[in-house]
């Protein structure tokens, strides 16, 4: 369940920082977009007045007068600012048309010196408009057979837009990293009500299997003595059938939870051999239900792991292809990038998709040729997770395979 619980808090954390950063980005964008916007209407106006703002426009006697209104007086923000063309930082130069003959229109800024202006504004020429060396706005127009660049210095302005995209950037990590806590926090109260369920019912199911153990041996035992005194007939043979099964369920309820204490006897595995062994095993269990088998199995493949648990691993795949398949079965083994890869494939009529609830336990398809208490591939699943495996199941094309990656 601890995996859950990390997976529940990895995709919560995802959620949270795919939701921060389109907001964050919506917001820094258009802020960004707004000041490119002003700067765009400054150069407007200077190339409206043909590449300078001229004399700076006094306020009229009429107003100077009147100080109740002119304390009141208030001119707008940005561009349409009165004070616009006495503050900002520009030069224009004038080019002919084949770019040659720099003249200086004006020249209102003192980061830039005059010779490196006409050289800058000449690289420029190609252009229309944009920005250049980060934080300089330039328009390029043209005006009775002259080619005019103005560049405006917009980095003053501009300093709060980038002031603003690193409070995003610090909030968004303070944000994800008190959300992970928090998330730790909920996802505990989340996952404790279904580990104490999980619990319960691993205990249930040992329980369970310990209790009918011994019922199933009187039966056995009864059964065996019937048989000795009036011989075996059809109902002691049905008898040891039902019994059968059921200690085949027995067995299998008592390997739910077996690797939940980590207690595995780990050695090198000859997987190509135990897999090899077990197909030759049933290979009359294939015929006599119709199916035909094929495998594809790498030699030499082997593996760090506990021998008894691969070995039931493998009997728990063929017994499912058994049970399942319709007309074929393929079992195909391989080293694939350092890993070893088992993939147990058979015909099917289930609908294209993952599968993947069949790893649960007492889960069904309705393909089942047979009865099936649901419990041999969550049997399968528990091997692999306690071996740091992956196994996935899909159907496509009418053939369904499972995958498992050790």
């Amino acid at each position: 369940m601890n995996k859950a619980e990390k997976k529940f808090r990895l995709y919560a954390i995802f959620v949270i920082f795919v939701l921060l950063t389109v907001l964050l980005t919506v917001i820094n964008g258009v802020n960004f977009t707004m000041a490119a916007n002003d700067a765009d209407d400054i150069t407007q106006k200077i190339a409206d007045r043909q590449g300078s703002f001229g004399r700076v426009e006094t306020v009229s006697e009429d107003i100077i007068s009147e100080p109740k209104d002119r304390n009141f007086r208030m001119g707008p923000m940005g561009p349409d600012s009165p004070e616009i063309n006495a503050s900002i930082r520009y030069f224009t130069i004038a080019f002919s048309n084949k770019g040659e003959n720099a003249e200086t229109v004006a020249f209102n800024i003192s980061a830039v010196l005059e010779d490196d202006a006409k050289q800058w504004a000449k690289s420029l020429l190609k252009e229309k408009t944009g920005w250049t060396k980060w934080s300089y706005r330039y328009r390029v127009y043209k005006k009775d057979g002259t080619t005019y660049v103005t560049v405006i210095d917009q980095g003053r302005e501009l300093l709060p837009s980038f002031r603003i995209l690193i409070i995003s950037a610090i909030g968004e990590a303070l944000c994800l990293i008190i959300g992970w806590f928090v998330l730790h926090s909920i996802a505990r109260k989340i996952y404790a009500p279904i580990e104490d369920a999980d619990r319960k019912q691993r205990n249930f199911i040992k329980s369970a299997n310990k209790e009918f153990r011994l019922p199933l041996t009187i039966i056995n035992g009864n059964t065996e003595l019937a048989e000795r005194k009036y011989g075996p007939d059809d109902q002691t043979r049905s008898t040891r059938r039902q019994i059968g099964k059921l200690n085949e369920l027995v067995d299998k309820l008592g390997t739910i939870g077996i690797f939940d204490d980590g207690n595995m006897n780990i050695s090198e595995v000859p997987v190509s051999e135990f897999l090899c062994a077990a197909l030759d095993k049933h290979t009359e269990n294939f015929v006599s239900h119709g199916i035909e088998l094929t495998a594809d199995i790498a030699p030499d493949i082997t593996l760090l792991a506990d021998p008894e648990a691969i070995n039931k691993l493998i009997d728990e795949l063929i017994d499912n292809a058994i049970k399942y398949s319709l007309t074929k079965a393929i079992f195909t083994l391989k080293s694939e990038n350092g890993y070893v890869l088992l993939e147990a494939k058979n015909d099917t009529k289930l609908p294209d998709g993952p599968v993947n609830q069949i790893f649960d336990r007492f889960t069904t398809l309705e393909n089942r040729k047979e009865n099936s208490a649901g419990l041999g591939l969550s049997y399968v699943k528990e091997i692999v997770k306690a071996h740091n495996g992956r196994i996935s199941a899909t159907v496509f094309g009418g053939i369904f395979s499972i995958r498992i990656t050790l």
